[in-house]
């Protein structure tokens, strides 16, 4: 049976720019429009452009607000300053992840939350869930939902060093943008279309923002923005680089580095400062994930192959030292802003991952070829590993 996907309201904005769409979390979604190289480098040396609306956009609400965030997520939502956001976890019992999130705090009891497009369901029912039986009762409200009316609200990113002034381009009077610091988030309008921005990502650049916008003004916001890019480089990006550019910052995606079928956990891929065992209020899952930090004996490393040109591995890839021991797999990996592929692999906490070892690494073909008979092996070709190095587990961080 066909799936049926979702599409925003800039899917048509998209097709006429020439998009290359893909299925992804139940939608249509452009995965790119020229190439992965030139987005890639576009937000890393101007600014580049996403559509994002597909994400779950929440809100928590009500004098209970903070208390029910404490306790369903894992950083110190009591810490949130009005202002301001803080990225988290949603947990279940055992500690599996559900969803990471970012919590936004727009007023002294209200908070905006983003999902990921594929755990919206899933995060909103466990929420709904939870409000009022396990964790204190507040107003929660799907801000994508038509029923939500002149509040609803989508996600547009707007990416790179040349962002703020493509945004203050349309508004003059922007000056508040000059003094926003990372992951601070504000009311404001653009040109006549009314705008929450917030000064965060998932690209790794520190001038960065995300405009949540009415869908129905959203087409109308990404075409001021493009029409406003006159000689300062923005392109529109799609999720291809995307997720080469969250590699190479060393972010992680759910399903590879956060749950999926290695069911990781954020002691295992390096963020572990935002989830607070030590805030005053008890977070659900906190005992399990207490369990987990004692037992855990992995970590994420990040890697840069040494050649170009060889086969790109995949999610269940092996990792071998140089003995040629299977020491870890690869969960992630993309070109870099050089043309090599860089990727995140989960290796023991005991092998030597220090920047600037080396790790061997097997791309396996999609198909495993057949047995080989006596006669085929004279002559066939066999698997060996690319060198790989490892690299600091994030990049320098920029201003």
């Amino acid at each position: 049976m066909t799936e049926i996907l979702k599409r925003t309201a800039l899917f048509e904005t998209h097709k006429k720019l020439g998009a290359k769409t893909v299925p992804f979390g139940g939608w249509d979604m452009p995965v790119w429009y020229t190439s992965v190289k030139d987005e890639h480098a576009a937000v890393r040396n101007a600014a580049g452009l996403f559509d994002v609306s597909h994400m779950g956009v929440l809100e928590a609400s009500g004098p209970n607000a903070c208390a029910f965030l404490d306790t369903v997520s894992t950083n110190d939502v009591s810490k949130l300053a009005v202002g301001r956001s803080q990225y988290s976890y949603l947990l279940d019992d055992q500690s599996n992840v559900i969803d990471d999130i970012m919590i936004y705090r727009l007023g002294i009891t209200q908070y905006m939350i983003v999902v990921n497009a594929s755990n919206n369901d899933k995060a909103w029912a466990w929420l709904t869930s939870l409000n009022g039986s396990r964790a204190p009762q507040c107003i929660l409200r799907d801000l994508r939902a038509e029923s939500t009316g002149d509040e609803r609200r989508v996600d547009i990113a707007l990416q790179g060093p040349k962002s703020l002034e493509i945004l203050q381009s349309l508004n003059p009077q922007l000056t508040s943008l000059n003094n926003l610091p990372y992951t601070g988030v504000l009311h404001a309008g653009i040109s006549d279309i009314d705008v929450i921005i917030s000064r965060t990502g998932y690209t790794g650049e520190r001038v960065a923002y995300e405009l949540f916008v009415h869908p129905d003004q959203s087409v109308a916001l990404w075409n001021k923005l493009m029409q406003a890019n006159n000689a300062l480089g923005l392109k529109p990006c799609g999720l291809a680089a995307r997720d080469s550019l969250r590699i190479e910052a060393g972010l992680p995606l759910y399903g590879h580095e956060l749950g999926g079928q290695l069911n990781l956990v954020p002691c295992q891929i390096g963020f572990d400062n935002f989830v607070k065992l030590s805030k005053t209020s008890d977070f659900i899952g906190k005992a399990a994930y207490t369990a987990k930090v004692a037992a855990n004996n992995a970590k994420i490393v990040r890697f840069r192959m040494n050649d170009k040109g060889v086969r790109v591995s995949k999610l269940g890839d092996p990792v071998l030292d140089r003995r040629g021991r299977v020491i870890g797999t690869v969960t992630s990996c993309a070109l870099d802003s050089n043309g090599f592929l860089l990727g995140l692999a989960l290796v023991e906490t005991a092998a030597n991952t220090a920047e600037g070892a080396t790790l061997n690494i097997i791309a396996l073909p999609e198909k495993q070829p057949p047995p080989l008979t006596p006669f085929a092996a004279l002559g066939s070709r066999t698997l060996i590993p690319d060198t790989a190095t490892v690299l600091s587990r994030f990049p320098p961080r920029k201003s």
